[in-house]
Order: C-alpha cells, then structure tokens, then sequence
C-alpha cells in the first residue's frame, strides 16, 4: 500500500511539473498569432476608441496582429457572453467597462457573471460621463435643462449606448434625483445614438466624454454638465453636476481589459504588463487625456477588487431606481 501511495505521488508530481511546464511554455511563448479584442458595442464609440489605441500598441510592440471585433447588443452582454465562452488562452479578450458590473443586477438574467467568468487584467482609464442635449434644445445651462424636463414630462428622449449600461443607469439616477421624466431610447452603442441626438431623434444623452467630445468641440451638441464630482480636464469650463445642480452626485465610466476565466496567470500577467507599458507611457498618456479620459493602469488584482466592490454598490442603487431588464 505504501508502495503504491509512492507511486501514485510520483506519477502525480511528475504530472504537475510537465503541466506547468507546458504552462511556462505556453506563456513565453504568447503570441504567437493573432489576437482578437471585443468591443461589445457599435463602433465609434468611447470603448470602441480605446480599444483601437490600445489594440494598434500591442500590434506593434508583439508584431502580432490585434484584431477589433465589435460585436454590440443587450447592453454590452452579447459580446461578453461570447468572450466568456471563449478558449481562455489569452487571444480572446474583452473591452469592459463599467456597463458589466452594473448589468449583473440590471439583467433579470445573464449567461455570465463578471465577477466569476472573467480574468482581470487591467483599467485602462476613467472617464467622466457628460449630460449632453441637441443643439437645438433651448436649455444653455444644466438647471434650464432640468426646469424644461420638468415642463415636458415625458416629452423629452434620452439616447444610451443600450439597457443596463451606465448612459442608462446614470439617466435613471438623474431622473430619480430632478423629478423628472424622460423617455430611454436604448442603441447599440454610443456612436448612434450620438448620430440620433445631432438629428434631434433624441434630445439629451449621458454619454462619455470621449465619445462625445469632437462633437461638443463642432457645436453640434451642447454639454450641460459631467456626472462626476469634480470636472473633467478636457472641459474645465463644463459645471459637475455634484458642484451645485445635484450634489453627491459621482457617477463615471471605466474600460479595461478582461480575459476569459481560466487563462493562465502567466499570461494575464504578460498581457497586464504590455498593456500597463502600453497606457503609462507619455504619448499615450497625453493621448488619453486628450480624449477626456483618465490613464489608469492597474493590477489585475486592483481590477478584480473594484470589480467586486461596484457589484455591491450597483446593486443598491439600481434596487433603489427599480431598474430590471428582462
């Protein structure tokens, strides 16, 4: 008996030592082919945006291609349902965002959860969101916008880059917190619904700053407010709406990179330090800021802990506001 216990240990090591060797093999030698990113909306949008700038460094700093998929509907769940799905290899990854965490409670039903079928591996920035209305909107000011939503209720559409995203989530809180009612027109991402806003199919968005940026700079549309408590570099003459209008009010967006759950810790590690190279160096950095967003950059195990802390916070506010989709 005590025989075969030394057998079975050493068959049993032997095992271990081959799989992680394979395993550090594995590692060295990623990648080795071409590498496929997941923008879960429509392009043009600030996910879309970030992916691409990040996507376009790893080609050139691996020589291997990096691909952009966009692959938009159901709020962003589509194209992390397929990624979490995916062979967790490290040539299948995700553009999130904060949209995921808030669609773990928003959804009555996912065939994922963020905090379990996926492997951090790092924010790429943070970006402010901003209240944004069509050019033609009378309002000039976020406390004009606030007294003609109050005049017109349900008169006045709001465009979002789909249900269950923080365009949604932040428009319910502003709703809840003004006493107003707008109308949701969700899309599949934030680029058309910027396109539908311009044309006055929709009256107001809580959209990124990156994304509507280059449009509040053609006049096209008119920011009003960002959401967070403090205002965003990119536009320091724009009021937060925690300054006077709605105080405490703090809600922005993040996008970063996941992968599959089960993908080597060697990998996630190789991916995080490109990545985080990638982010940190100073033409990005002064890119990134351009664009309204914040660099970030942090461990997988930063990501994974706010992660896990926005499940929790999300989950209150979005019982709070009543927010379910089915």
């Amino acid at each position: 008996m005590r025989l075969l216990k030394l057998v079975v240990g050493a068959a049993f090591g032997a095992l271990v030592a081959v799989t992680g060797a394979h395993a550090q093999d594995e590692a060295a030698a990623y990648p080795n082919r071409a590498i496929k990113i997941v923008v879960p909306f429509a392009a043009g949008g600030t996910t879309d945006v970030l992916a691409r700038l990040i996507g376009q460094k790893m080609t050139a700093e691996w020589g291997q291609p990096v691909v952009i998929e966009n692959r938009g509907g159901a709020g962003a769940t589509l194209g992390a349902d397929a990624v979490a799905k995916s062979t967790p290899d490290g040539y299948t990854l995700l553009m999130g965002a904060t949209h995921h965490s808030i669609a773990q409670s928003a959804y009555a039903k996912l065939p994922y959860h963020i905090g379990r079928d996926f492997a951090p591996v790092t924010v790429v920035a943070l970006v402010p969101n901003m209240v944004v209305v069509n050019a033609k909107v009378p309002a000039k000011t976020i406390e004009e916008f606030i007294a003609l939503a109050k005049s017109k209720p349900g008169e006045l559409n709001y465009g979002t880059a789909g249900a269950g995203t923080a365009h949604h989530l932040i428009g319910e809180m502003f709703k809840l917190k003004t006493g107003t009612n707008l109308v949701h027109v969700p899309y599949r991402g934030s680029a058309p619904a910027v396109t539908d806003l311009m044309a006055g199919q929709v009256q107001v968005m809580f959209d990124t700053v990156t994304s509507g940026l280059p449009q509040v700079r053609e006049g096209n549309i008119r920011a009003l407010a960002v959401t967070t408590a403090k205002r965003s570099s990119a536009l320091p003459d724009v009021p937060a709406l925690g300054e006077k209008a709605l105080p405490g009010f703090d809600v922005g967006t993040w996008f970063g990179i996941l992968a599959p759950a089960g993908t080597p810790p060697a990998i996630v590690a190789k991916l995080h330090r490109q990545i985080a190279a990638i982010v940190n160096a100073p033409e990005m950095k002064a890119r990134l800021l351009e664009l309204g967003s914040e660099p970030v950059a942090n461990t997988p195990a930063e990501m994974a802990a706010q992660i896990k802390q926005e499940l929790e916070t999300f989950e209150g506010i979005i019982k709070q506001i009543n927010l379910v989709i089915n």
